[in-house]
């Protein structure tokens, strides 16, 4: 699937429950499907600075596409990771720095956010692309 095939689906998705209590459940559910984070990850070096919850991001570059795994303290917020997840893993560096992350929008989840898990929220793809920036600077420079 595109990037913005995956991010059709989570719109269409999300677009069956009428009320934000069942979105919160939704993001609840798609958290606990995100695969565990390796243990020696859950330390300070990959903690997402802008959090309020504890969010450990980490990311790998396998055959020229961003690989990320992450987890987080607080399941609503470990629901949000696993979304930008869903859309962002097995992307190439340039296609995750070009990625209008218009899902977020679509499916209100900035404005039914409280202001500190917003700031998460940007926080956490302010350093996906850091790490996509990062891939790509080092290839470049191979």
């Amino acid at each position: 699937m595109t990037l913005n095939e995956v991010q059709n689906s989570i719109i269409d998705d999300f677009s069956l429950f009428e009320d934000w209590m069942d979105r919160y459940q939704q993001l609840i559910e798609l958290g606990k499907d995100l695969p565990p984070i390796d243990e020696k990850k859950r330390t300070d070096q990959y903690l997402i600075k802008g959090c309020q919850s504890k969010v450990w991001l980490d990311a790998d570059l396998v055959d020229g596409k961003v690989q990320f795994t992450a987890d987080s303290d607080a399941i609503i917020t470990k629901g949000i990771v696993s979304l930008l997840i869903k859309v962002l893993t097995n992307r190439t560096p340039q296609e995750i720095l070009d990625a209008d992350l218009y899902f977020i929008d679509k499916i209100g989840l900035k404005e039914n956010l409280s202001p500190t898990r917003s700031n998460g929220l940007v926080a956490m793809v302010k350093q996906m692309r850091m790490y996509a920036l990062a891939f790509q600077a080092k290839s470049n420079n191979v």
